[in-house]
């Protein structure tokens, strides 16, 4: 039952990816990647989880191997999606976990579609308010690079990133740039379309249980929990000590028993 499964599912932009592990009869949680990384964030933790739920990590539209579509990228038009996979999957109600990027669409899923989500678990999710969008229009693109004909630009995605990764572990860093490569637009349109994302008009809107998951050691995100926690009048939050932007890979064991634990706990 812990071997991952991969599929595609025909929705509206075209063909959306998507890997699952676990029994299919289990409560399911959908697993929603940062940007411009894929379903292989959730690699490591699709078997810890699914040892006792079905657990569905998808590609964002345009990312990893789902079809870009013909809509302008945007959170809402992205959790649109992922509804729809729930209705192709035949799930009614499902809890749903996301990371930074995919931790801003479970805000807009959960606040479109409020049936549709049991509870949600935010890690390392950005407040993106007013204040989040002008500091974000006057920093450069974060992963953003040109071309070059010798290849530096492999490089230099690879070192801007490199100082919030943890070191001696090369093979999270070249995951993410093999992710960055197979994106179909630029890898920065996932960070414009959450620059983009009014949330401090979509929160008062979700009401489900929630749980913040705070890595410590993410500069870009932790401060962030605080934020969220003002506006969730149901949520909680736990610090996974040392964990960096890319936590789900980097601590794949300590995510999964938190993401679980909470999903486990009696209301």
């Amino acid at each position: 039952m812990n071997k991952i499964r991969r599929a595609f599912a025909d929705l509206s932009p075209g063909q959306i990816h998507y890997a699952e592990c676990g029994d299919r009869e289990a409560p399911a949680v959908l697993l929603l990647h940062q940007s411009p990384r894929s379903w292989l964030e959730y690699r490591e933790v699709l078997p810890l989880m699914g040892a006792r739920r079905r657990a569905i990590a998808m590609d964002t539209v345009g990312f990893g191997d789902s079809a870009a579509g013909d809509a302008p990228a945007s959170i809402e038009q992205w959790a649109r999606v992922a509804c729809e996979l729930l209705d192709a999957l035949r799930l009614d109600q499902i809890d749903v976990v996301g990371h930074h990027t995919g931790g801003v669409i479970a805000v807009e899923l959960a606040a479109a579609f409020p049936l549709r989500v049991r509870r949600l678990v935010l890690s390392s999710t950005p407040y993106t308010n007013a204040a989040f969008r002008k500091v974000r229009a006057e920093r450069p693109p974060i992963d953003e690079v040109a071309p070059s004909e010798d290849g530096s630009h492999l490089a230099a995605l690879w070192q801007r990133r490199q100082g919030f990764y943890p070191s001696g572990r090369p093979e999270l860093l070249e995951a993410f740039v093999s992710d960055a490569l197979k994106a179909s637009g630029s890898p920065e349109d996932g960070h414009r379309a959450v620059a983009a994302y009014r949330m401090e008009d979509r929160i008062h809107l979700v009401k489900q249980p929630t749980l913040l998951i705070r890595a410590t050691d993410d500069p870009f995100a932790s401060p962030h929990a605080a934020e969220l926690h003002e506006h969730l009048a149901n949520a909680r939050i736990v610090d996974i000590e040392g964990g960096m932007v890319p936590l789900p890979d980097q601590m794949p064991e300590a995510f999964a028993r938190a993401v679980l634990d909470f999903l486990e706990t009696p209301p």
